[in-house]
């Protein structure tokens, strides 16, 4: 089966719509690894509306000017793109199709295709926020910045219930930036104070 993989730019206060001004000081080779070890994992992006927007605007001009990014754009435009929106788009980017019917049961179907190695959803935050309240993300990818944008829309949402993350890596970049790989982790069992009172530092 498929997994599905989120990868986000996001701030150290959680915010992962990314303003160019605290994202772009921060990339170095070390960030360009990571995502390009992000976008190896999948042979489908299932991606949202404004991201699909925002990235057809840039890479297929990016692939044709040929320049340091050129590999990189054609990369994407060679991907099969799965496109989220409630209404219809003119997809003129290759490769690129509108999700049919509901996005969950769209997801899960495309999970149990033989023939999906993996996919990767590439920011669209409301995309992930669906799925994650579905339990249909393996993992969180997150690559958090060293600053608190204080604005902008945040990856988690008010809800009723706690995701709980099991951390299957962890880097620590020279700017600062820490790459956390985090798949879903099992409820803790049930703890209050009495019952790690035991650990709290002694007193001098």
């Amino acid at each position: 089966m498929a997994k599905v993989i989120s990868t986000l730019f996001i701030s150290a206060d959680g915010v992962a719509e990314i303003d160019p001004d605290w994202h772009f000081p921060y990339f170095d080779e070390n960030m360009g690894r990571a995502v390009s070890e992000d976008y190896d994992t999948a042979d489908v992006l299932l991606i949202g509306r404004e991201t699909y927007d925002s990235f057809a605007g840039a890479w297929p001009d990016r692939e044709a000017a040929g320049g340091d990014d050129a590999s990189f754009a054609k990369q994407l435009g060679d991907v099969r793109k799965v496109v989220v929106s409630r209404q219809s788009l003119d997809l003129s980017w290759r490769n690129s199709e509108l999700i049919q019917g509901d996005l969950i049961e769209a997801v899960t179907s495309l999970k149990a295709d033989a023939g999906v190695r993996g996919i990767l959803i590439p920011g669209s935050i409301s995309v992930v926020q669906q799925l994650l309240a579905a339990g249909l993300v393996d993992e969180l990818r997150l690559l958090v910045h060293p600053v608190a944008a204080r604005k902008g829309r945040k990856l988690f949402d008010e809800g009723d219930a706690a995701y709980h993350l099991r951390l299957l890596a962890s880097e620590a970049f020279p700017t600062g930036v820490l790459r956390l790989i985090y798949a879903p982790g099992g409820v803790p069992n049930a703890a209050g104070y009495d019952d790690v009172k035991d650990q709290v530092p002694a007193g001098n």
